[in-house]
């Protein structure tokens, strides 16, 4: 998860924030004492942690640099810390994870080494995008697969969701109980270049740092005027990107 930018990614902070406060609402009749928010990224997600919960001792935290010190920048209230998932130590009341685990591998280990960390009658609640379907994304795919770019031995990093019935008999078989849920939103962003923006800070990240600013820039361009042809203007002039995230909640 190197090479973030808190800037790049708080270009749509209202919409990417929207998805954590659905699922912090799931579990909002709870009264956790600890919290980790896994993945804070910017603190956003860890802000809505805190104004639900005012009350806990909330911690987030983040492998990217950058991310970290933008968050304890904006939030000076709130403990952040430099900190991988899997190292995370002791065990919490609430792990909460948005957009963040998709991005670690082997989660038929990841998620029942994360329940260990749950306390006794606590909650383990994720979201992470499930999204592959949507034509940017097949764009970004078929793009980056043709030779002029030279980005054949880029290996983008890891971007794992199962299925839902993977992630079932994951849970069945580490937790007491548990839900899913899916819900795709409909983003409605202001241009083709905006689609672009969006997947500048997550997805295009390993292929813009390869590529460089002038080949970089090309690239983008290049995405967005195939955009064009699959995302039509409405009739506002904007363009809606659909964004598909899945849900759950597990109980220790």
């Amino acid at each position: 998860m190197s090479n973030w930018n808190s800037s790049q990614y708080l270009k749509f902070k209202k919409q990417r924030t929207q998805p954590a406060i659905d699922l912090a609402r799931r579990i909002a009749d709870r009264c956790p004492k600890t919290i980790v928010d896994i993945g804070c990224g910017p603190g956003n997600s860890t802000l809505v942690l805190k104004e639900l919960f005012p009350h806990a001792d909330i911690l987030g935290i983040d492998p990217s640099s950058n991310m970290i010190e933008k968050a304890k920048k904006d939030h000076p209230d709130i403990a952040f810390r430099l900190c991988d998932a899997m190292a995370l130590e002791g065990k919490y009341d609430l792990l909460f994870s948005n957009a963040c685990l998709q991005w670690i591998p082997n989660h038929d280990i990841l998620l029942p080494a994360l329940m260990e960390k749950v306390n006794s009658g606590g909650v383990l609640a994720v979201q992470i995008p499930r999204n592959g379907e949507e034509p940017l994304f097949q764009l970004i795919n078929e793009v980056a697969a043709e030779p002029r770019w030279g980005l054949r031995d880029i290996t983008p990093p890891p971007n794992e969701t199962l299925t839902p019935a993977e992630y079932f008999d994951i849970l069945a078989g580490c937790s007491s109980s548990f839900d899913l849920w899916e819900t795709k939103y409909y983003h409605q962003l202001d241009d083709h270049k905006a689609l672009i923006e969006w997947v500048k800070g997550s997805r295009l990240r390993p292929y813009l740092a390869f590529l460089g600013e002038k080949l970089g820039a090309e690239f983008e361009n290049e995405l967005a005027e195939r955009a064009k042809k699959i995302y039509p203007l409405q009739k506002s002039g904007g363009v809606i990107l659909g964004f598909r995230r899945f849900f759950f909640t597990a109980e220790k």
